[in-house]
């Protein structure tokens, strides 16, 4: 329990940069050195490598990298795209802090690293969300307050996980946003959000313009359904969307069906479960 207390207090929090300990700076082979098999980035931008490199062979490391002494050597607790730059800039050794930490301590350090360092693209964000709420067992909210989110922000970047893959790979090649593809979830069924989002990406969609597109499919959808669906069910939804204020919806099968209330808060809700009490 005490790690869900310090998670989100930032790597000062889990290093101790004050103690004696935390200044006990070494340099280490990167030959000796793993990556980080919890590390939420998945993709390393080349040129900023590339930029790094650069600046490491003028000016050296800067910020010591943190390790975790491991059977074959030591694992990369935070500082991956330093320890990839350095191995551009062809140095043997790289300045390190080495620490005496758990998988779940690793595995924290790592995504807190990069959240607050905003290095993460939307996917990678959202997964770190995930992750910390399986590992550690969180809520939502927890996540929200110990991040320093709200937990409607950490709600919503968990949802585009949800997308078809072909729409993650546009979002992970930022030919799409975070918030286009939260747009996209607008769309119900995956082939609909796949065509949203390849029109989106060859007009060059604004969020605001994919907004307005979306709403007109849906629309379109809202109005072809109400078409098809049999006159006496439509005038059934108009009497009982009279009687209980709000948005009605039947749908019906051979066997079956559906009558759906719609409510947009919990006053709402309340309001018609009263209504179903005294009818």
């Amino acid at each position: 329990m005490a790690g869900r207390n310090r998670l989100g207090k930032g790597l000062d929090a889990l290093f101790n940069t004050d103690t004696a300990e935390a200044e006990a700076v070494t340099e280490v082979k990167l030959s000796e050195i793993r990556k980080n098999p919890y590390q939420p980035r998945v993709e390393f931008d080349p040129e900023k490598l590339e930029e790094l490199a650069d600046s490491i062979r003028t000016h050296g490391i800067l910020q010591p990298i943190i390790l975790r002494k491991s059977v074959k050597g030591y694992d990369i607790v935070a500082g991956e795209r330093r320890y990839r730059a350095a191995g551009l800039a062809e140095m043997e050794t790289i300045t390190a802090i080495v620490k005496e930490l758990s998988d779940d301590d690793m595995m924290e350090l790592a995504i807190i690293e990069n959240l607050q360092r905003e290095d993460l693209n939307p996917l990678e964000e959202a997964m770190s969300y995930k992750q910390l709420m399986e590992k550690r067992s969180l809520t939502q909210a927890e996540v929200a307050e110990r991040l320093g989110k709200s937990r409607p922000y950490i709600a919503n970047m968990l949802r585009i996980l949800n997308l078809p893959a072909a729409v993650k790979k546009l979002i992970n090649e930022k030919k799409l946003s975070g918030a286009h593809g939260r747009t996209l979830l607008g769309l119900k069924d995956p082939v609909s959000q796949e065509a949203a989002a390849k029109k989106a990406v060859t007009e060059d969609m604004s969020v605001r313009a994919l907004e307005e597109y979306v709403r007109s499919m849906q629309t379109m959808k809202k109005k072809k359904a109400s078409q098809e669906k049999p006159k006496f069910l439509l005038r059934h939804e108009s009497s009982l969307k009279e009687k209980f204020g709000t948005s009605v919806e039947i749908k019906k099968t051979r066997n079956k069906g559906q009558i759906a209330f719609e409510f947009k808060n919990e006053e709402e809700f309340n309001r018609l479960m009263k209504l179903f009490e005294e009818s």
